[in-house]
């Protein structure tokens, strides 16, 4: 099944957003506020824009604050109690979530990365064409967010996803079956890491 209704819930989102902003002074990254509202929200929103019916976000720094202050009904909420461990830990608990599911990939996207839009989101998700399915927007050439992971990838990642390399190791050990989809005209991959990235929150 390709057409678009298909894909909706056949590609989920899936938004990493545990991380407790340790270069930011402890303040988590899902609760900085872009245009008037919790970062996550926007995050979410980018993820629908792209197509994606089905959003599981993967909660961990003030996961019960972040539920009260920020709106994301209709998502399925993930908690990670080992997010402190890293980005590879919160993956692994996204895709977790997915088994058992419809979903045949996850669209993976980063909650610190508002300069990556539907645009390119809806680029990378285009790219889908079944289970082993391996995709990754690129910058000028360099891999970059958001990530497609085909379910049949699924169990070499979790097992490959340590600390904050996230998929990083897998995805570097098959590139020659990655798709790069250039989006470096549509966004901008920067991170808000930093107090100097704060700069780039409107």
């Amino acid at each position: 099944m390709t057409d678009n209704q298909g894909n909706g819930t056949r590609v989920a989102g899936l938004l990493l957003a545990a991380g407790g902003g340790r270069r930011l002074g402890g303040r988590p990254k899902a609760l900085l506020e872009h245009r008037g509202r919790p970062l996550v929200e926007h995050a979410v929103a980018v993820l629908r824009a792209a197509g994606c019916a089905r959003v599981h976000v993967v909660l961990g720094a003030a996961a019960a604050t972040v539920r009260e202050r920020a709106d994301l009904g209709g998502c399925v909420l993930v908690d990670n109690p080992d997010w402190a461990a890293g980005m590879g830990s919160s993956l692994r608990a996204g895709l977790h979530s997915l088994v058992g599911t419809d979903t045949r990939a996850a669209l993976v996207s980063l909650v610190d990365q508002p300069g990556i839009g539907p645009e390119a989101a809806a680029r990378v998700r285009a790219a889908y064409r079944d289970e082993a399915s391996l995709v990754s927007a690129a910058y000028a050439g360099v891999r970059g967010h958001p990530v497609l992971l085909g379910s049949a990838h699924w169990p070499g990642i979790t097992a490959a996803a340590t600390g904050d390399r996230g998929a990083r190791a897998y995805l570097k050990a098959h590139e020659a079956a990655i798709t790069l989809v250039e989006c470096g005209d549509v966004a901008r991959p920067y991170d808000i890491d930093t107090e100097a990235d704060l700069i780039h929150l409107e």
